[in-house]
């Protein structure tokens, strides 16, 4: 006989971050809950390490070839990126996800945007009828990431159960480490250009000129000129008609700030969810952010500033 299955749309998204600290504790904690998951009719989805995939299927012998299996380092390789693959993903069936974030050689920027990314897949799965897992390995994670874990996770996972998380907030309310501070200065040479609805094909053309001259990377560069092309369109056909972009670059990426004089920030989390497929707005700022290494987004003094991040040979954090 198998456990009657709830219906998705009576289920909802279960998000508990799972901390762990030896492989043994890991498989304890990770495969009765895949078995169950199995066991519920859900499509199964782990994400870790080489190493702890292989204990993994060892564990579960022939089930083994009824999980979908992915290793951490690719996907994990792009916050954005990341979060729309869980949601393609987990969109219109019911699912088991357990992944385990890679925190080893992120800088302080990257981690703060994986933590947030942890609070966005509340929102992002919301409607979803997903189990979603967060390991973490509590001997390599870094202190904020484990600090932040029952802030961005409704629940609390444990050897003996989970738990409701009394730290949790709602995505939409989290404030990390510089979040609400003035963007810093540019450092360096600065080139600045001012735009309108007729000047928007010479101004992609400045864009990418700016990018191949500071020695961007081909496709890089038309990723980069589609990102600011769609914040450049928004301030013509959303916002006051007209704009301006810095750029400039700092080690070894290029940062181009489009200020939009009379644009609002009126979405409290712009561009992090993916917009239904009839939706005829909402994609400007998601491509930005499925492209770009970092966007970073102010209302100052009434001028809604936009800042894309984008590395020269690479993205920094792929």
């Amino acid at each position: 006989m198998h456990p009657a299955r709830a219906h998705p749309s009576l289920e909802s998204l279960r998000h508990v971050a799972l901390p762990f600290d030896s492989d043994a504790a890991f498989l304890g904690a990770v495969l009765p809950r895949v078995r169950a998951g199995l066991d519920e009719g859900r499509q199964v989805l782990v994400v870790t390490g080489t190493q702890r995939l292989r204990l993994l299927a060892d564990a579960l012998g022939q089930d083994a070839g009824r999980i979908d299996q992915r290793i951490a380092a690719s996907w994990y390789a792009h916050p954005q990126r990341t979060l729309a693959a869980f949601h393609d993903y987990a969109r219109h069936r019911r699912t088991l996800i357990v992944g385990e974030p890679v925190w080893q050689g992120r800088s302080e920027r990257e981690v703060r945007e994986w933590i947030r990314y942890e609070s966005v897949l509340n929102a992002a799965l919301g409607p979803a009828a997903a189990v979603v897992i967060c390991l973490y390995d509590v001997r390599t994670a870094p202190a904020a990431a484990l600090t932040y874990r029952a802030v961005t996770h409704p629940f609390v996972g444990s050897p003996y159960g989970e738990a409701a998380s009394p730290a949790f907030i709602q995505p939409h309310e989290l404030v990390l480490d510089g979040d609400h501070g003035p963007l810093p200065d540019p450092i360096g040479q600065v080139t600045s250009v001012g735009f309108s609805a007729d000047e928007l094909k010479r101004f992609r053309q400045q864009v990418s000129d700016y990018a191949k001259a500071a020695g961007m990377d081909r496709d890089l560069v038309a990723s980069l000129v589609l990102s600011v092309s769609e914040i450049a369109a928004n301030c013509v056909e959303h916002g006051s008609g007209r704009g301006s972009i810095r750029m400039w670059v700092t080690g070894r990426e290029v940062v181009c700030e489009i200020a939009d004089p009379g644009g609002v920030l009126d979405d409290p989390l712009p561009g992090y969810i993916p917009p239904e497929p009839e939706s005829p707005r909402g994609y400007g700022l998601w491509i930005s952010r499925q492209l770009c290494d970092l966007v970073e987004m102010r209302d100052d003094a009434g001028v809604l500033r936009v800042r894309l991040h984008m590395g020269l040979g690479g993205a920094l954090g792929r």
